[in-house]
């Protein structure tokens, strides 16, 4: 047996035991991993890559800085002033939530978006006793759509405007993704509201020990002004990544030290302030993602839905095709590993037939920000895992109906765009 399939049993295998839950879902993944190694398809190097990959750090370093954030009083205070203005009315916490998120993803990291405001999003949740997961879900879902609007949003669409520049062709524009992109948005904001909403489990935020409003009297205001000037100095350094020349990751860790060199909080609340079990579950799911990439499961795949298009296929079935096989992909790998195989594709295709290829290359870049169904599909979708209380058949209950809507919009929106 070769590779692909080899990785391909094992991710079967995965997506089972993840949608049953017979054994928790960091140990499913970190799992797979090994059992690619011991498989042959991974060096042991690369079965414990994910460890030290840079969204782990970013994840980290994040935990620790919003566990300071409630030992501080920060996130607590935030939550109550904004249930003070806009009131315990769910809908309304969600929208205001959502939108902000949106705004964010779509001129800076999704990730980095999420990871610094889901700690104020717990404490709305604790102050206005309103569940928490649903808010937490329509927090990832406005990260993942948020990223589609610009071409910095998120890196498929860097890849999308890329390939097309090395195929000869005219790349996409900043804010051409905006087209499509704000629809998305505007979708994934109703739907979460309304259906999506109904869909997710109604779990209460669970606040750290010792970080509760009932002790705000007991809180130092120094701490609480270190806090938030390292929190403001954190999101500064991320937008500002590319200017100042500083990762992301390397700035949230600065700011996670700071945290604990300047006493806002102790170094065994932020080893506590971790959740390992997104660390090991998203650590696991990289070298299974890579694999996909290196051992060609995913052309496998690939190559396997195109020859369902037959010879001559329509441009109606190229970009429909290319966007569930693009979303499907990036359920279980990169969105940006799967972008890439499947772009110079759909290029190939596209001309082969006489089609514009600027639609079918969209519908992929766009596809592959769809990532709602798994919550090892997008960083955004694992953070909110543990907080959220989440289980594997959450997202694929949310998310499965919203990248159904997300391609009916695509259909429509994209050849009125982008002609055939």
């Amino acid at each position: 047996m070769d590779a692909a399939m080899i990785t391909l049993g094992v991710l079967a295998v995965a997506a089972f035991l993840f949608a049953t839950e017979l054994i928790p879902q960091a140990v499913t993944a970190m799992g797979a991993a090994i059992a690619l190694g011991l498989l042959g398809v991974l060096t042991p190097k690369e079965v414990f890559a994910g460890l030290s990959n840079s969204t782990v750090v970013l994840f980290a370093g994040m935990f620790i800085i919003g566990a300071a954030m409630f030992q501080t009083g920060v996130a607590q205070k935030i939550g109550i002033a904004v249930v003070k203005k806009s009131g315990t009315n769910e809908r309304s916490l969600m929208a205001a939530i959502m939108l902000i998120t949106i705004v964010l993803s779509a001129v800076s990291s999704n990730t980095a978006t999420v990871a610094c405001l889901m700690p104020v999003v717990v404490q709305i949740c604790a102050a206005a006793k309103v569940p928490v997961a649903p808010q937490l879900m329509g927090l990832a879902v406005a990260a993942n759509v948020g990223g589609t609007i610009t071409m910095v949003g998120t890196p498929p669409n860097i890849l999308m405007s890329a390939t097309l520049g090395a195929s000869g062709l005219t790349p996409f524009g900043f804010f051409e993704f905006a087209w499509i992109g704000v629809p998305l948005s505007i979708v994934g904001v109703l739907y979460m509201l309304t259906v999506g909403r109904k869909l997710c489990p109604q779990h209460m935020a669970i606040v750290p020990e010792g970080a509760d409003d009932k002790k705000e009297e007991a809180k130092d205001p120094r701490k609480m002004m270190i806090c938030a000037a390292i929190l403001v100095g954190v999101i500064i350094a991320m937008v500002l990544e590319k200017d100042i020349n500083v990762p992301m990751q390397m700035s949230a860790i600065i700011g996670a030290l700071a945290c604990v060199l300047t006493g806002c909080l102790s170094e065994k609340q932020a080893y506590q302030g971790i959740d390992w079990t997104t660390i090991f579950l998203f650590a696991g799911m990289l070298p299974l993602a890579g694999a996909m990439d290196k051992s060609g499961a995913g052309k496998v795949i690939a190559d396997f839905v195109v020859g369902l298009m037959g010879d001559a296929p329509s441009a109606v079935v190229i970009v429909a095709a290319m966007f569930v096989l693009s979303c499907g992909l990036t359920q279980f790998m990169s969105n940006t590993a799967a972008a890439a195989l499947l772009a110079p594709i759909a290029i190939s295709i596209a001309q082969s037939v006489g089609v514009s290829p600027y639609p079918v290359v969209m519908a992929i870049g766009i596809a592959g920000s769809c990532a709602f169904t798994t919550p090892v599909a997008t960083p955004p979708n694992t953070l909110v895992l543990g907080p959220g209380q989440f289980k594997f058949m959450d997202y694929v209950k949310v998310g499965v109906p919203l990248a159904i809507l997300s391609l009916i919009l695509c259909m429509v929106v994209i050849p009125i765009v982008w002609p055939f």
